[in-house]
């Protein structure tokens, strides 16, 4: 990564938020760029949040090997599973289950990687040695924190920030909370993408949010040596095809957001995967075997 954007990417850059970090860089942006305007709420939530880093057994191994599971229809009936429960950390985003489909994506969760709207409501995807992290975008997402953290209910005024209903109780322990590096999110925007900076726009949405998909790719990159990933890959070429493993959902739907430029994402990651920064298991994005199938016909 540093090799390929020198200066624009920051290798000792902290995957997650502590106490220590709440320096400068921190208060240029308001979130998910920074955390400008919620230092006080920040560090409120810090003191009931005892760990910041990867568990122990983790943190001190050598040459971590990490996957980034994305929800992409393109993973049904690959029979995935046991390899990616080989890696040393497997990254889980929002809600998308491993519960019935064990087979394709296989059971094991290091990182659950989250907002509050994408938290899983059922329980079964919680487990009690997996790590759940936050990624924090508006000043409801910190006070959905807050009350989870506290065992609080949101005021149905709070509720009516949120674009789906949130769960209110995780079943896990305060040490497996974690809150994403913001810094992570304006590395993989501002500074990779080169995503105009953030600003007010007055109709619609200027599309400088990264999703959450290619921001765990680039944690990944900070946490491990060794980076793959599996079930990426929205080809909006085709919007009758699935777009999740696990729903009924077509392409057509991810063409309508408004936030996220999933063209200039694909290209990025396409660009990791040819200069062999990450592998991508599923094919999605680059397909080494469909490229060395159609040179040999």
């Amino acid at each position: 990564m540093g090799r390929m954007f020198k200066k624009r990417y920051n290798a000792n850059l902290a995957a997650f938020t502590s106490k220590e970090d709440l320096g400068k860089s921190l208060h240029k942006y308001e979130p998910p760029f920074g955390f400008h305007s919620y230092v006080e709420q920040l560090e409120a939530i810090l003191q009931i949040m005892p760990e910041v880093d990867l568990p122990k057994g983790l943190s001190s191994k050598s040459c971590k090997r990490c996957v980034v599971i994305g929800s992409g229809g393109i993973l049904r009936g690959l029979d995935l599973g046991k390899i990616v429960d080989e890696f040393d950390i497997t990254i889980r985003l929002n809600n998308a289950p491993v519960t019935g489909h064990t087979w394709d994506v296989g059971n094991k969760t290091t990182i659950r990687m989250t907002y509050p709207e994408g938290a899983p409501v059922s329980e079964e995807e919680y487990n009690n040695s997996s790590l759940f992290v936050t990624v924090l975008y508006k000043n409801a997402d910190f006070l959905w924190l807050q009350s989870v953290l506290k065992n609080e209910t949101l005021s149905v005024w709070n509720r009516l920030f949120f674009w789906k209903s949130v769960v209110e109780r995780l079943p896990l322990t305060f040490k497996q909370l974690r809150i994403l590096n913001p810094l992570i999110v304006k590395e993989t925007a501002l500074d990779i993408l080169e995503y105009p900076q953030p600003g007010t726009k007055w109709i619609g949405w200027e599309k400088n949010i990264p999703t959450i998909g290619v921001t765990a790719i680039i944690l990944a990159t900070h946490l491990c040596d060794e980076v793959s990933f599996a079930g990426f890959g929205y080809d909006l070429n085709q919007p009758d095809i699935t777009l999740h493993y696990f729903d009924n959902l077509c392409m057509n739907a991810m063409s309508r957001q408004p936030m996220h430029d999933i063209m200039k994402e694909r290209e990025l990651i396409k660009r990791l995967v040819k200069e062999g920064v990450v592998t991508d298991l599923s094919g999605g994005i680059h397909c080494e075997f469909c490229n060395k199938h159609l040179a040999d016909t």
